[in-house]
């Protein structure tokens, strides 16, 4: 079995295991009714539309 030789410091496993806490900008698509940005698989915030019919009444 495979035995490290020198202990990890503090700042390598908090920096490796920070990696994962990244945000990243959420994906946008482009709405086919009104062309404005929303959120990929969810209904229009703007005109209310998904999957090519009305889905939500937006005053």
């Amino acid at each position: 079995m495979a035995v490290p030789k020198k202990k990890t410091s503090k700042s390598k496993s908090r920096s490796r295991r920070a990696s994962a806490w990244s945000l990243r900008t959420p994906a946008r698509s482009i709405c086919p009714q009104c062309r404005r940005a929303k959120l990929p698989h969810v209904v229009c915030p703007h005109c209310g539309w998904y999957k090519g019919r009305q889905a939500v009444e937006v005053d």
